[in-house]
């Protein structure tokens, strides 16, 4: 596909180029995004989204038990998509290295989505990581974390397995994921992790 080039001399060109924005604008708080960021993963950035989000959680007055749940799995779900990343950093791909960050809540439920380029040489072992952590009840998924530490049956490059255990664990809620095509060595990995108030149901 040739590259999109916006001259924003161009009246037509200027105008479709705003109402893209407007349109994601819409999207977002259809699906009550708050925070969205797409590019290069670092600590800094870390930082910056996990205190946004705070802020965030403080004006709404959120349960602090919800908000410790949904402090943790951004930064879980960060630093997977910084591990994932790894592999795909050093090549001349315009994907390499880029990760897409989001945080939302609707219908008082929150969600933190990510997505990255991932080797396609690594989506068996991850795929079948997820199936198994969605597949395990609370106790078993305690006794996975605890073989995970000891030394592991789970492959770190297969996917940061710790941290999805424990996103998992805390959550008690399935992981939802999905890989899209990118070019004949990498896919793009999307994980969505759900964060529900069970002190108001």
């Amino acid at each position: 596909m040739d590259e999109v080039k916006f001259d924003f001399e161009n009246g037509d060109e200027k105008q479709g180029y705003m109402k893209m924005i407007f349109s994601f604008h819409k999207a977002m708080l259809k699906h009550g995004f708050s925070l969205v960021y797409e590019g290069e993963i670092t600590h800094q950035i870390t930082k910056a989204f996990t205190s946004l989000a705070e802020n965030n959680m403080e004006r709404l007055s959120e349960d602090t038990s919800v908000k410790k749940k949904v402090f943790h799995v951004m930064v879980e779900c960060l630093q997977n998509l910084t591990k994932h990343s790894e592999d795909v950093s050093l090549s001349d791909t315009p994907y390499a290295g880029n990760g897409v960050f989001i945080v939302g809540k609707l219908k008082g439920v929150y969600h933190v989505i990510t997505g990255n380029p991932v080797m396609k040489e690594n989506i068996d072992g991850l795929k079948a990581m997820l199936d198994k952590i969605n597949s395990l009840d609370k106790e078993s998924l305690k006794e996975l974390y605890k073989q995970q530490i000891k030394g592991g049956e789970l492959s770190e490059k297969g996917g940061a397995g710790l941290g999805l255990i424990d996103i998992a664990r805390k959550t008690g809620e399935k992981l939802e994921y999905h890989f899209e095509e990118l070019d004949e060595e990498r896919s793009f990995f999307m994980l969505k992790t759900t964060i529900v108030n069970t002190q108001a149901e």
